[in-house]
């Protein structure tokens, strides 16, 4: 693979985990799309390119990848889990726009000045008001989209 293993791959030794195949496919499976997916979609991904996968081992794999940090595990309101990996190319900070009528999921990168003020001073008024040690955030937005105002 040009220029070295994929990111994941260096960090899951880390963890003492071994990178099985399915691991590995399920990864890559996310690494290549921009959409937030669900297991079910994950697994039908999967079993295109592993037909020997099984929809518990995928379920197993995204919440193991979730536990260590590799991925990231959201409820939007639609009675699904949706994932996405939280490191490597495209994957940087954003928040979620979530329409209430069709689904859409935007995800929101660019902050402007003030509002990178402001969810810093959240932050800081929350870690001191609550003695808390804050790693990250998620924040969603729950409304309508363009189309369907």
């Amino acid at each position: 693979m040009p220029g070295g293993p994929p990111w994941w791959q260096r960090r899951f030794k880390g963890y003492g985990y071994r990178l099985t195949l399915p691991r590995q496919i399920i990864l890559d499976v996310l690494s290549r799309t921009s959409r937030h997916l669900s297991a079910e979609e994950v697994y039908m991904a999967v079993r295109r390119i592993y037909p020997a996968i099984g929809l518990t081992t995928v379920y197993r794999t995204l919440d193991l990848l979730a536990q260590m940090g590799l991925i990231s595990k959201f409820d939007f309101g639609d009675g699904r889990n949706r994932y996405e990996l939280t490191a490597g190319p495209g994957s940087e900070h954003h928040h979620h726009l979530i329409c209430i009528s069709c689904g859409r999921i935007i995800d929101y990168t660019d902050f402007i000045d003030d509002e990178v003020e402001f969810l810093s001073m959240i932050g800081k008024t929350l870690s001191k008001k609550y003695n808390f040690k804050i790693n990250t955030h998620q924040l969603q937005f729950y409304g309508l989209c363009d189309k369907c105002r």
